[in-house]
């Protein structure tokens, strides 16, 4: 019996999927130790380089087999850690579960090799999965992986897109979540300072600017844990249509770490942003 085709709402299923996910790899350990400090924007190639975890490629483009014509497809475009396998298999185990089934429940595989069996025995012929992880930032003490997603349903009229950051502490052999890098309480300050990027997003946004009434209430502010650690700030990615339309993509804010001096933990502030 074929299975039921995947349906989507706006990308609450993925949310849905991912929580408890990095929920439960964010609490395998207690809370940080040591100076995680980033280290200055001026030295980042260089030293991302030399100390950062070494990487291996993983890349692949595949068709359904004994297909003939049109064909479903899937290409993989991803890093693996020689150092760090459990890196790895997380890494694997994310873009896998990125995928989705619906709200119907958990998907029935859990690595990408179980969702490429699942696809070709569900997949309409124009269907398509592109999978991609990549460094977004990293140095000797913390690893930043910028994973995503896109699929293409067979009749849709585009695809769906989807990014979800992991932060990995290189010591501690764990994901951190919000809850990790924000000061006790900090919480409500946080959502303080990305809605005033989102304010500052929204003035650099011809469509916003516009009619900027009708846009927030049809694109109306909400605060997300998807957050990178950068050597310029806190990065925030949505999804589409969560704070904007589909032709916007996924937006990203940006919070300056001298916004984030007292709500931040000291040890994931720059030297800078300290004083």
């Amino acid at each position: 019996m074929t299975a039921a085709r995947p349906t989507f709402s706006r990308h609450r299923w993925r949310s849905w999927l991912l929580a408890p996910v990095f929920g439960a790899l964010t609490a395998c350990t207690s809370g940080p130790s040591g100076n995680i400090s980033l280290i200055p924007a001026n030295q980042i190639a260089s030293q991302t380089q030399r100390t950062g975890l070494p990487t291996q490629t993983v890349k692949w483009e595949h068709r359904k087999p004994g297909c003939k014509s049109e064909c479903p497809s899937i290409k993989l475009d991803s890093i693996t850690f020689p150092t760090v396998p459990i890196l790895g298999a997380l890494v694997d185990h994310a873009l896998a579960v990125m995928t989705g089934v619906g709200a119907s429940g958990p998907p029935p595989y859990d690595t990408v090799a179980g969702y490429e069996t699942y696809f070709w025995e569900t997949a309409a012929p124009r269907d398509s999965t592109v999978l991609s992880a990549k460094i977004r930032y990293g140095n000797r003490n913390l690893t930043v992986i910028e994973l995503d997603t896109w699929q293409y349903y067979t009749g849709a009229a585009h695809g769906v897109s989807a990014t979800q950051f992991l932060n990995w502490d290189n010591e501690r052999h764990r994901v951190l979540g919000l809850a990790d890098i924000l000061e006790p309480g900090g919480h409500a300050a946080y959502v303080a300072a990305l809605d005033e990027s989102y304010q500052a997003w929204l003035a650099r946004n011809p469509d916003a600017q516009r009619d900027p009434e009708t846009y927030r209430r049809i694109w109306p502010f909400q605060p997300s844990d998807n957050f990178a650690l950068t050597d310029e700030g806190l990065v925030v990615k949505y999804g589409s249509y969560q704070i904007a339309p589909y032709s916007a993509g996924q937006p990203e804010l940006l919070i300056p770490y001298a916004a984030l001096k007292g709500i931040l933990r000291p040890r994931y502030l720059p030297d800078s942003a300290r004083r």
